[in-house]
C-alpha cells in the first residue's frame, strides 16, 4: 500500500464509536477540508492541554502547520478525528519514523482530546483505532513522547493492555511497544466496549425527561397512546408534549418544538410521519437530547428509498451523539418503581420482575406485552427496536450482563445485525444469566436473503444456539414456558426427574415425555392416588425432593370432587425445596396460581399439560448442563503465516475457485498439508508421478462428480505396480471422457471424513463436520458451529455427528487419533477467522486413522467477504 490522496481515505477507518459515558462520536480521517474546524478544535484547547499536546504554549497554528496537520498521505502520516456534530473534539495521529531512506515499521503517535471530552475514553479509542490503521500500513510498533506530568495520557498507553516499555529523561517519558493485539489488549478493549455500550443503553432505559414529539390530541394517533401511556405510568420525571397547533395535550402544556422545551431533554420519542423526521432531528441534536425511540413507519421496511432515509437517521444521531431505537419501533419500558417508563404503544404492561425482553417486531410487541401480564412473567426491561438502525439486541445483551435488576433475557429474533458479535457476546452472558430466543425465518427467508442464504439444516442451528449457551424455542408460547421456569426455580444440577402426583395416566404422559427428551425418570412415578389429601401429596413431594438421586420434580395434579384445590397447592408450596426445580400441571392453570407464588424466587410454574411442563424443564436441564461444561480456551495452533495467507487471497472483488496449487498454498499457511498428488496426462506421466511419489498410490478422475461418489467410481486405491497404473489411467480417463487424473501418495486406510467452512447470512462463518458415506449424507449427519471456535468446540463438534462412534473404535476397529482431527478443525477455524474473503472450503475425504488427519483434496473459494466480523477496533457495526 502506498501514498494516498489525502481526500481519498480508507473508508474502513470510519466509524461510529459509543464512549464511556455512553455517547457517541463519528470517527474518520483527516482531510484537507477540515482545516478550519482543526484550528477551532485548537482555539477551544486550554493552555494545559496545548501544553501537555506541544510541549509548550503554542497558542495558535500557524498557516504551514495547519497545512501539514490536515494533509496526511493515509500511509505513512496518518490522522483521525473524533467528531460531534461538525465539531472536532479529538485528534489522533502517527508518523512513520524512517531509517534513512528505508521506511520503518515504527511510527510516533499522538493524540490530545479537547477539555470538555476529556475522561470519556476518547484517548484508548483513538489509540486502538491508529493501531488498526497501522497494522494495515505495515507498522508493527508505535512509540510516544508524553511529559511525565501527564498522568493521564500515560494511563492511556499504560492500560492499553501492550507491553510498554519506558525510558526517562529530563521531565518526558519516551514509550515504546509492538501494536500487533495481545490477549491482555483484546480483553482490555471488549472490557471497555461492555461498558460504553452498555452505559449507552442505560442512558435510553433511565432518562430523566421525556418529550414526545408528535404527541396528538386525536385519540387515534400513536402520538397520542405514547403520551397517555407515559403518564398513565407515571413516569418518575418530566414529560414535554411537542405539538406545535395546541398549547397543551392530555392537561400537560405542550411546546411548538423541541428546542422551545425550557429543560435538558434525556430522552425523545418521536412519532410524526416519516416524511417530517428530518426537520424534528434538527431540533433534537440542536437541543442535544441523548437517545431517541423513533416510532414512526415508512423507512427501511418500504424499500430502497426508506433504507437511505433509516441509515441517514442513525448516521445522524450517532454523529451527534445520540443512540436510536427503531424507527418503526413500538418503543422502550423500564419498570424499575424510581423510573416507571412506558415510552410505547402498548397500553397493558406486566407486572414488574427480573426479566429483560428485547424484541425486534415492533408488531408482535403488544401482543407479546399481554402475553407476559397474563402469564404473571414480570419484566424489568423491554425494548422493541423495529427496524433496529441503531440500538440492537447485542447491544442490550451488553447491558443486561451487568445489569443487577435482571437474571433472565428473552430475545425474539428476526435477523442478526452482526451475528459473530452476537454469538460472543451470548457465550459470555450465558454463563451467568439464560438467554431464550425465538429465531423467525426458520422455513420462510427473506427475499433478499434467498439468493445468498446457505441452505443449513435446522439440528444444526440448533446446535449454534447451544455453542452460545441460547436456549432456543419454536413459539412465543414455548419462551414464556421457559421463562417462568427460570425466573421463578433454581437451575437443576443434573437430568434425573421424580413424577409425583395423583393420576397414574397423566404421571405417565410426564414420564414418557422425560424419556423422549433423554431424561432420566428417579425411580417409578409416585402416584398418591385419586383420594389422597393435601397433607398426602405434600408428603410425596417432600419424599421425592429429599432424595439424594432427584434433581428435578414434575408434580402432576388432578382436582379431587371433595377438596378444593387450592388446599393441595398451599401444601405444595410448603413442602417445596429452594434447591431443586419444581414444575406441575395443577388445576389446569397457565402461569402462576396464587397459591403457588412465592416472594422472590420459588413461585411453582404451572402448565396445561405434563408435556409442556417437561419440555420447559429438559431446557431449563440442557442449558445447566452448558453451563456447567468447561468453557474452553480460544486457542490459536502455531505455524500460520496469516501475511502470506493475505497476499494469495489478494481482495477479490468476485467469486473465484483457487486452482489446486493455490489452494495447497493457501492451506500450508495455516499447517495444513494436502497429500502429495501430481496431475499427469498420459498413462506415462502417470507412470512417472507414481514413482516419484511413492508406491502404492491412489488414482482419481478429474471430474469431482466422480471421484468423490461414495461408490468410489472414480477413484483406484492401493497401485502398487506401473502396469496398474497405466490400466487404471486408461479406465478413468475414458470414465471422464478426457484425458488427465491425479495421481496421489495412498494415505494410511481410515474413516473417510469431510470438513468445511461456509458463510451463512444468519451466523456468520460456519465451520462443518461429517463422515462421508451414502447414509450419512441422505440424513444430513453434520454438524456446525460458529468460529472462533474454543478447544472444547473443536471437541464437540468432532464427536457431534451421529455416526462419530466410528472414530472411536466401534465394533472393535482402532480408534482414529480424535486429537489430530481437532487439530486440524482449529487450523480450519484460525484461517475462517484470518480470511473471510474465504467463502467456502471443502476438505474431502479426510481419512481419520490411529496416524493422524490426512486432508486429500481441497475445493477453496474466494470472494468479496459477505458478514460483518467482530474484530478490529471498537465501533457500532
Amino acid at each position: 500500500m502506498g501514498a494516498r490522496d489525502p481526500f481519498d481515505f480508507p473508508r474502513q477507518w470510519e466509524a461510529d464509536v459509543v464512549l464511556s459515558d455512553g455517547g457517541t462520536v463519528h470517527l474518520r480521517p483527516i482531510t484537507p477540508d477540515d482545516a478550519e474546524r482543526l484550528r477551532e478544535f485548537h482555539g477551544r484547547l486550554s493552555e494545559r492541554t496545548r501544553y501537555f499536546r506541544y510541549f509548550g504554549p503554542y497558542p495558535r497554528i500557524p498557516q504551514r502547520d495547519l497545512e501539514r496537520f490536515s494533509t496526511v498521505d493515509h500511509y505513512d502520516r496518518v490522522a483521525l478525528i473524533a467528531l460531534l456534530g461538525d465539531d472536532i473534539v479529538a485528534v489522533g495521529r502517527f508518523d512513520r519514523l524512517n531509517h534513512g531512506d528505508v521506511p520503518g515499521q515504527s511510527a510516533e503517535v499522538a493524540f490530545v482530546v479537547q477539555d470538555g471530552h476529556q475522561g470519556r475514553g476518547l484517548g484508548s479509542i483513538l489509540l486502538e483505532h491508529l493501531a488498526a490503521a497501522a497494522r494495515e500500513v505495515g507498522l508493527t510498533r508505535f512509540e510516544a513522547e508524553v511529559l511525565a506530568e501527564n498522568g493521564q495520557m500515560v494511563r492511556v498507553f499504560r492500560d492499553a493492555g501492550y507491553q510498554v516499555s519506558r525510558a526517562f529523561e529530563e521531565s518526558v517519558l519516551h514509550l515504546e511497544f509492538a501494536i500487533d493485539p495481545t490477549d491482555e489488549s483484546v480483553a482490555v478493549a471488549r472490557a471497555r466496549e461492555q461498558a460504553a455500550e452498555a452505559r449507552s443503553v442505560h442512558n435510553l432505559l433511565h432518562p430523566r425527561s421525556v418529550a414526545v414529539i408528535g404527541a396528538s390530541t386525536d385519540p387515534t394517533k400513536i402520538g397520542h397512546a405514547v403520551l397517555k401511556n407515559l403518564l398513565e405510568a407515571d413516569f418518575n420525571g418530566p414529560v414535554y408534549p411537542v405539538n406545535a397547533e395546541h398549547r397543551s395535550v392530555r392537561g400537560v402544556r405542550a411546546y411548538p418544538t423541541v428546542l422551545d422545551i425550557p429543560d435538558d431533554v434525556d430522552l425523545a420519542v418521536i412519532a410524526v410521519p416519516a416524511a417530517s423526521v428530518d426537520e424534528v432531528m434538527d431540533g433534537c441534536l440542536a437541543k442535544g437530547v441523548k437517545a431517541l425511540v423513533v416510532v414512526s413507519s415508512g423507512y427501511g421496511e418500504t424499500g430502497p428509498d426508506g433504507l437511505s432515509a433509516e441509515r441517514r437517521l442513525a448516521a445522524e444521531a450517532r454523529a451527534h451523539g445520540m443512540r436510536v431505537v427503531g424507527p418503526n419501533a413500538l418503543g422502550v419500558i423500564n419498570l424499575d418503581p424510581k423510573v416507571r417508563l412506558n415510552a410505547t404503544l402498548a397500553p397493558k404492561l406486566p407486572s414488574r420482575g427480573r426479566t429483560g425482553f428485547f424484541s425486534q417486531s415492533g408488531a408482535l410487541g403488544t401482543a407479546i406485552l399481554a402475553n407476559a401480564a397474563g402469564w404473571g412473567l414480570g419484566l424489568s426491561t423491554f425494548v422493541s427496536a423495529g427496524n433496529r438502525a441503531d440500538v440492537s439486541g447485542n447491544d442490550l445483551l451488553q447491558y443486561w450482563e451487568t445489569d443487577p435488576s435482571t437474571d433472565v433475557v428473552l430475545l425474539y429474533l428476526e435477523s442478526f445485525g452482526n451475528p459473530r458479535k452476537f454469538a460472543r457476546l451470548a457465550r459470555r452472558l450465558g454463563r451467568t444469566k439464560p438467554i431464550v430466543a425465538v429465531k423467525s425465518g426458520r422455513h420462510a427467508v427473506v427475499p433478499g436473503l434467498a439468493a445468498t442464504a446457505a441452505k443449513v439444516d435446522e439440528a444444526s442451528v440448533q446446535a449454534l444456539f447451544e455453542q452460545a449457551g441460547v436456549i432456543r424455542v419454536d413459539s412465543l408460547a414455548q419462551m414464556f414456558d421457559t421463562a417462568l421456569l427460570l425466573a421463578h426455580q433454581p437451575l437443576p444440577t443434573g437430568k434425573r426427574v421424580a413424577v409425583v402426583g395423583n393420576s397414574t395416566a397423566i404421571s405417565l404422559l410426564a414420564a414418557d415425555t422425560l424419556l423422549a427428551q433423554d431424561l432420566d425418570l428417579a425411580g417409578d412415578p409416585v402416584d398418591v392416588g385419586a383420594q389422597a389429601t393435601p397433607e398426602e401429596f405434600a408428603k410425596a413431594v417432600k419424599e421425592a425432593l429429599d432424595r439424594p438421586d432427584t434433581d428435578a420434580l414434575v408434580v402432576v395434579f388432578v382436582p379431587p370432587i371433595a377438596v378444593p384445590g387450592s388446599a393441595y397447592a398451599r401444601a405444595i408450596k410448603e413442602s417445596a425445596h429452594r434447591t431443586k426445580p419444581i414444575v406441575s400441571t395443577f388445576l389446569a392453570v397457565e402461569g402462576i396460581p396464587d397459591e403457588l407464588k412465592m416472594p422472590g424466587k420459588g413461585s411453582i410454574p404451572s402448565y396445561s399439560s405434563p408435556e409442556r411442563a417437561v419440555l420447559a424443564l429438559a431446557r431449563a436441564i440442557r442449558y445447566a448442563r452448558w453451563r456447567a461444561a468447561p468453557q474452553g480456551n480460544f486457542t490459536r495452533p502455531d505455524g500460520i503465516d496469516t501475511e502470506r495467507a493475505r497476499s494469495i487471497v489478494d481482495n477479490p472483488v468476485s467469486e473465484r475457485r483457487l486452482d489446486d496449487h493455490t489452494a495447497i498454498e493457501l492451506l500450508k499457511c495455516y499447517g495444513i498439508d494436502v497429500v502429495p498428488f501430481r496431475m499427469a496426462n498420459s498413462a506415462e506421466e502417470a507412470v512417472e508421478a507414481a514413482s516419484e511419489l511413492g508406491y502404492p498410490v491412489a488414482m482419481k478422475a478429474t471430474s469431482e462428480r466422480l471421484r468423490h461418489r461414495t461408490d468410489l467410481v472414480g477413484v483406484r486405491l492401493d497401485i502398487a505396480q506401473p502396469e496398474s497404473v497405466r490400466a487404471a489411467y486408461h479406465d478413468l480417463a475414458a470414465l471422464s471422457g478426457k484425458p488427465g487424473v491425479y495421481v496421489q501418495r495412498m494415505a494410511p486406510k481410515g474413516v473417510s471424513c469431510v470438513l468445511g467452512l461456509q458463510d451463512d447470512p444468519s451466523f456468520g462463518t460456519l465451520i462443518w463436520f461429517g463422515l462421508s458415506g451414502l447414509v450419512s449424507d441422505l440424513l444430513g449427519d453434520r454438524a456446525y458451529r460458529a468460529v472462533p471456535l474454543t478447544d472444547t468446540d473443536a471437541a464437540e463438534l468432532v464427536a457431534a455427528p451421529k455416526a462419530a462412534p466410528l472414530l472411536t473404535g466401534y465394533r472393535g476397529d482402532e480408534p482414529a487419533d480424535l486429537k489430530a482431527l481437532q487439530e486440524l478443525v482449529l487450523r480450519l477455524a484460525a484461517l475462517a477467522e484470518d480470511l473471510p474473503e474465504v467463502r467456502s472450503l471443502k476438505l474431502e475425504p479426510v481419512l481419520a486413522s490411529a496416524a493422524g488427519a490426512f486432508v486429500s483434496s481441497a475445493r477453496i473459494v474466494v470472494g468479496p467477504p459477505p458478514s460483518l466480523h467482530d474484530a478490529g477496533p471498537r465501533r457500532l457495526r
